[in-house]
């Protein structure tokens, strides 16, 4: 969860491995770390390409959002101008002795309407970038959709919230395949489903700021915050298994890459030794991780969504169950923090229930626009924990720590 969507932040990519020395911070180096270990930046179209309005691109969700005033009304119609000064960017890149570099593609930047024609300068400006980059000896990584798809499909069907969605993003990264496939080895289709799911669609504090009383941000107007964030999930999540498919079929025996998808972790502790907090800890790991990432791995939601949540979880197909389950060759991670557990299961009497009441937790932290207030610092020892998870709950799979800090 990015705490400031349109400011550039520079981040340490690192790749399959995580080490723990024990040094003091001002003592690390290179040296520190395994052979193949690889250190990056990574950003988000809509925080840094800027042009907004420029060379055919079309409104996203994120245009939309930002010029509504939320958050005092910041927006990414020039961020830090990457759009004309990439050159800039990748030579300071390269001065910084980065390996890799991850950014996303604006959907609405290649394709403005959603689906058909292919913006030329879009499409221009990405072979630009992915060019600029080799020629600096730093690796491509791209992420497909963080938070922004069209407006178009928003006005036109509602996004992420209509079955529609699937076909249009699987075309849409088709299109991306075909164009930048044969210089770009490792894909990530959407960026912290997890995190967008409850976010935009039950708080309503990112696009395209869904949510519905009691629940959510007092600017909301429309949305469902008890039905939604669920319909949002199973609809990303076959989206990017279609996508995946897709990929597989067509592409990867030919563009020898690597695709998966980017999922939040927080570090989760109980508030106290009671096993009423112990126990919320372990609902509140299978409601923002297992999630997605038990359909991912086992083809299914975790029991206690199921239990919790009841007729407004979807429920998948066997063949839909089959397409989603495996549909990764590595899980992209993002952890930035640790926070605290506190039962709440008497929010389970709730008649009207969002993902927060269903989890029976409180997640001890609060929200203040895009500022996150922990009452649990940074731990670094968290992100060791989280993948010691990872490795116990779902066979070890190959991890890559995309964003953390």
């Amino acid at each position: 969860m990015e705490t400031c969507w349109w400011v550039l932040w520079w981040r340490l990519l690192v790749v399959l491995a995580v080490a723990d020395v024990g040094l003091a911070i001002d003592e690390y180096s290179r040296a520190d770390f395994p052979d193949g270990f690889i250190f990056g930046a990574g950003t988000s179209a809509y925080q840094v390409e800027g042009a907004a309005n420029q060379d055919g691109r079309s409104p996203s969700v994120w245009d939309t959002f930002a010029h509504g005033g939320f958050a005092g009304g910041p927006t990414g119609d020039i961020a830090v101008d990457q759009y004309h000064k990439y050159k800039e960017d990748v030579q300071l890149m390269a001065e910084m002795g980065l390996d890799a570099y991850r950014f996303s593609i604006s959907w609405s930047r290649l394709i403005p309407d959603g689906r058909g024609d292919v913006n030329p300068k879009g499409l221009e400006y990405y072979n630009n970038l992915i060019n600029e980059l080799i020629s600096h000896g730093i690796k491509p990584l791209v992420s497909l959709y963080n938070f922004d798809h069209p407006q178009v499909l928003e006005d036109e069907y509602g996004g992420w919230v209509s079955r529609k969605m699937v076909e249009d993003f699987r075309a849409y990264a088709e299109v991306c395949f075909k164009v930048f496939g044969d210089r770009v080895s490792h894909w990530t289709t959407v960026n912290e489903p997890n995190i967008l799911a409850h976010g935009s669609y039950d708080q309503g504090i990112s696009p395209p700021g869904h949510c519905s009383p009691p629940f959510g941000a007092a600017a909301c107007v429309h949305g469902n915050s008890t039905t939604e964030p669920y319909l949002v999930l199973h609809n990303i999540l076959l989206a990017h298994a279609s996508t995946v498919e897709l990929y597989r079929r067509n592409y990867q025996g030919k563009q020898h890459g690597l695709i998966g998808i980017t999922l939040y972790a927080f570090g989760f502790a109980p508030y106290s030794n009671l096993t009423e907090d112990v126990e919320a800890t372990q609902r509140a790991k299978a409601f923002y991780l297992g999630w997605a990432a038990d359909p991912l791995v086992y083809g299914d939601y975790p029991e206690i969504m199921k239990r919790n949540v009841g007729s407004r979880l979807p429920r998948f197909t066997t063949e839909e169950s089959e397409l989603v389950k495996g549909a990764f060759d590595f899980l992209g991670l993002i952890h930035y923090m640790q926070v605290s557990v506190k039962d709440n299961l008497s929010s389970l009497s709730l008649e009207l229930r969002d993902f927060n009441a269903d989890m029976g937790a409180e997640i001890m932290m609060a929200l203040l626009g895009f500022d996150l207030i922990v009452q649990f610092p940074v731990r670094p020892r968290a992100l060791q924990e989280i993948l010691e998870d990872f490795k116990q709950l779902y066979g070890n799979p190959p991890i890559y720590v995309l964003e953390n800090g």
